[in-house]
């Protein structure tokens, strides 16, 4: 026999959508659709097709291009809401209706004012309404957590009798505890007649940063299906999150002896997407995904890590799609880190001359929150690269638009001398690289590019920072200047001046100090 599927079921385009500023376009929604069908979730909650004319077209879209998951539309129990769900998801290759109507007696009080019969008789309609529809019909009891449980357990076996085929059982506001959370799993699976023949499902809110703890006490208790979001978006403080929940499984497979079918390698990408599209970032400490989650700054964990990465890290970064770990350069680093980051810069210092620069870089981490790699290049060069007045730049010209070919001319001091070259490229960086590497007679592989801005509006100063290898020695250049191109000359000669001095002076830069 073999493992138990935990289903996924992904609403990020729906509730993620709900959180405030989070709002997509249709041709959002259907990118990030893409991008789930990629990381192989089961089921996409497209959005609430009878909230706008907008959803209702997005759900529609996505409907008929997604073709490798189940495609669901929310609905109230109510027959215009089903209607307008059913034809905005008809042309899906799998399509699903999920209908809901709150249980508790607080919602049943204030929100519906309804008694415990009336709401009975409108879930008992409304999933056999939905089924006229689709065999594939999924009913939630909104605010499940604080409805009562014997009533809860009507609820649920009048929907599966009215032909339900999934049962949601929502944590609507975060409030349970997972040990409540599992007592009402647990109660229903008893209870319930019907409930072992069909989906059993859960969706966690994180208002009390329970969320996944809540989920997967379910999925223990016999859950096999958990509704959440990329991110964990969504209402209020959130959801519970797709990424946490799938990589606690594949972790703690010890204890949750279960499988997904997600593509973990597409996880990180996954979040990109979703941070990119709803503009809303991931913070740093986040699990899995944060900018922190695989970086390590104190000196013994770094220590810990370069040697075995089990020692401090439980899962692999490759695994949900992250290139590598990251040593963070502050104040807590140790020599170990310090040395790596060197060599990964090409620069294989001796002992007395290492103990120098770990010195100054100790100095400079106490006045820095964090020291960053071009931090470490200038001190480096500062300390040990003699050569910085090889290659000058004295001016750089460059000319391109829509109706000519890029070409640039820069004028160079090389040992003193002047050298003029002009070379064509594919784009004016491109041609004054060109004309660069013509002047110097140096052509390394540019290896790493980026421009980021120093200061704010069209007048941006905007540094330029490159990476370039040859013959396997390694260096790293920056310019800055309000002019894009010119701090890109700029940043190449700086880097250029490194790989020179680094390739003249092999004996310097042996890590036995020959």
């Amino acid at each position: 026999m073999g493992e138990e599927i935990v289903k996924i079921f992904d609403t990020t385009l729906r509730d993620g959508e709900q959180a405030p500023g989070c709002g997509m376009t249709a041709e959002e929604k259907l990118k990030v659709a893409y991008q789930l069908e990629k990381l192989g979730v089961d089921i996409i909650e497209a959005g609430f097709p009878i909230s706008s004319e907008g959803d209702f077209q997005a759900v529609r879209l996505i409907a008929e291009k997604i073709r490798n998951c189940e495609i669901a539309a929310l609905c109230r129990a109510n027959f215009k809401d089903i209607d307008r769900g059913w034809e905005a998801i008809k042309v899906a290759e799998c399509p699903r209706i999920h209908t809901f109507i709150a249980t508790s007696d607080i919602h049943l009080k204030y929100k519906l004012r309804k008694t415990r019969e009336e709401v009975l008789e409108i879930i008992d309609a409304a999933v056999r309404y939905a089924k006229r529809y689709t065999e594939n019909v999924e009913f939630s009891c909104e605010d499940a957590t604080r409805t009562d449980l014997d009533y809860l357990c009507q609820a649920v076996e009048v929907a599966i009798k009215a032909g339900a085929t999934t049962i949601n059982i929502p944590d609507t506001v975060g409030y349970t505890i997972p040990e409540e959370f599992a007592y009402i799993i647990r109660v229903l699976r008893e209870r319930v007649s019907g409930l072992d023949k069909v989906t059993l499902s859960v969706h966690c809110h994180n208002d009390l940063g329970l969320a996944v703890a809540n989920s997967l006490a379910a999925i223990k208790e016999g859950a096999r299906q958990v509704e959440c979001t990329i991110n964990g978006i969504g209402e209020r403080a959130g959801n519970a999150s797709l990424e946490e929940i799938v990589m606690a499984l594949k972790v703690r497979h010890d204890r949750h002896p279960f499988k997904t079918r997600i593509v973990t390698e597409q996880i990180y990408p996954t979040s990109r997407l979703v941070s990119q599209v709803t503009g809303v970032n991931v913070q740093p400490n986040k699990a899995i995904v944060g900018a922190n989650a695989f970086a390590h700054e104190a000196g013994i964990h770094q220590d810990g890590v370069l040697k075995e990465r089990m020692t401090y890290e439980i899962m692999r970064p490759e695994e949900v799609g992250i290139p590598s770990n990251k040593i963070i350069l502050g104040k807590h680093s140790g020599r170990h880190a310090f040395r790596k980051r060197l060599e990964e810069f090409g620069y294989f210092l001796n002992d007395k001359d290492f103990e120098i620069a770990f010195q100054r870089f100790k100095d400079l981490a106490d006045k820095k929150k964090y020291v960053f790699d071009e931090d470490i290049e200038a001190l480096i060069g500062e300390q040990f690269v003699r050569s910085s007045d090889f290659y000058k730049l004295i001016s750089v010209n460059f000319a391109s638009g829509t109706d000519m070919q890029p070409v640039a001319t820069v004028r160079l001091l090389i040992d003193g001398k002047e050298v003029t070259a002009s070379e064509y490229g594919d784009g004016p960086v491109d041609a004054v690289y060109k004309a660069i590497s013509k002047a110097t007679g140096m052509h390394p592989n540019l290896e790493h590019y980026v421009v980021s801005a120093i200061t704010g509006g069209t007048d941006a100063q905007g540094e330029v920072t490159v990476r370039v290898e040859e013959d396997g020695v390694v260096s790293q250049g920056q310019g800055a200047s309000t002019d894009i191109v010119v701090a890109s000359a700029k940043a190449f000669i700086n880097a250029l001046n490194k790989l020179r001095w680094r390739k003249e002076h092999p004996r310097r830069a042996s890590s036995k100090g020959i």
